[in-house]
């Protein structure tokens, strides 16, 4: 494969993985073409947990600023059971002081304009389905649904756990079912019990329900069940969450209520185990594509961030970009690969509905939630996020309540 550095980059997924990417990239002087197969942007139906060390990325983006004029501070990240019992209580507010970013909750829909709008010119197509690609010496070839193609320098496939790049490259991927669903919704609503900067997550027996403000008046929240896969929703699945959740602690039942239904979503919970290889010569693999991370430790569009700065860095700092790509991967599968699996973890523990297994998981929490779990969380999520710290900037504090 031969060396030189690239200057047109093909991007294959228009997520926030890809979008951030492409942002990064164009800031490093390189020309990028971001390929998406809807017809548009996703927009809305989902909240994100943005941890300091993704907003410290963002900030580094110049998009901090931005992104927190609507997305409220989190002060204190509540665990309890359905009862009502406290679990654990974890300070993230503290992280402002600390490392100089909050931990926010934003709607997926805002975060993907932000980025987007930040590119320059028209970099992104929608309506342009990656199938497949060829490579040889001297750059990368991708094709199209439509049986349309595109030439760059390298690609980067940031299309998902089901992406097609990861699966031209290697083969189909060998996915897991966690064994549990979750169902995702909006609730626009203000509440006494939901101040701004709230985060709950509330564990029953073989179910969860958290919640967390992403804006003023308006809730996201997810509910998830142990089931089996590929299952669908008719009429009445509001209803049907309601009875999951009946004389639940706090105020679940009223956020059930003022969620429209055709605001709920439903999806299968999947993940992978860490891999070994996420690449081959002029091609890459970045956020879900290379290392789905499931929901349990809002990572996911964390590390997606953090794919993109750090591939961007590499590639701005070698000549030879094939070698770039390798050595990003290698910090990022180190990096990636035991969030991975401390998420799984977590699911499973999540998912217990055995009466004796739940007082275990309470007792094990209310033991080790406040001290072993938020220290490595503390360490191992945000502390790396300093890295993107701009060394003369005012801690981001974001908006006033």
């Amino acid at each position: 494969m031969a060396k030189g550095r690239a200057r047109r980059i093909l991007i294959a997924g228009g997520g926030i993985g890809g979008l951030a990417a492409a942002l990064a990239l164009q800031r490093r002087g390189f020309e990028v073409v971001v390929f998406e197969r809807a017809d548009s942007l996703r927009d809305g139906g989902a909240g994100l947990h943005i941890w300091s060390n993704g907003v410290l990325a963002l900030d580094h983006l110049g998009l901090a600023d931005q992104v927190l004029e609507v997305a409220p501070v989190q002060h204190t990240a509540h665990f309890t059971t359905d009862r009502g019992d406290v679990l654990g209580a974890w300070p993230v507010g503290d992280f402002i002081e600390r490392y100089g970013a909050p931990t926010i909750a934003v709607e997926r829909s805002v975060l993907h304009g932000v980025l987007r709008d930040a590119l320059e010119g028209s970099p992104l197509r929608t309506g342009a389905q990656v199938v497949s690609f060829d490579q040889d010496a001297d750059g990368v070839t991708v094709h199209f649904a439509d049986g349309g193609s595109e030439r760059g320098d390298l690609l980067i496939g940031a299309d998902g756990i089901h992406g097609a790049v990861r699966d031209c490259m290697f083969g189909p991927a060998r996915n897991r079912f966690s064994g549990y669903i979750a169902w995702r919704g909006r609730a626009p609503m203000e509440h006494a019990d939901i101040p701004p900067g709230t985060f709950n997550a509330i564990f029953g027996p073989g179910t969860r329900f958290t919640y967390y403000d992403v804006a003023p008046g308006l809730v996201h929240w997810m509910s998830v069940a142990n089931g089996a896969p590929g299952g669908r929703d008719g009429a009445g699945v509001r209803d049907m969450l309601l009875r999951r959740h009946e004389g639940w602690a706090g105020p679940v039942a009223d956020i059930l209520r003022a969620t429209p239904e055709e605001w709920i979503l439903r999806g299968d919970v999947e993940g992978r185990k860490p891999e070994k290889q996420w690449g081959k010569g002029r091609v890459t693999l970045l956020g879900d594509a290379a290392h789905p991370i499931t929901f349990n430790i809002g990572q996911g569009a964390c590390q997606a961030l953090e794919d993109a700065l750090v591939l961007a860095e590499y590639l701005a700092e070698d000549d030879d970009s094939v070698g770039a790509l390798r050595r990003y991967e290698e910090e990022r599968r180190g990096r990636t690969g035991p969030l991975q699996n401390i998420a799984w973890m977590i699911g499973k523990m999540g998912a217990v509905k055995n009466p004796l297994l739940i007082k275990v998981r309470e007792a094990f929490m209310r033991k080790n939630w406040n001290t072993r779990a938020f220290t490595a969380a503390e360490k191992d999520q945000v502390a790396y996020g300093l890295r993107w710290a701009k060394k003369d900037r005012a801690p981001v504090t974001g908006r006033a309540d």
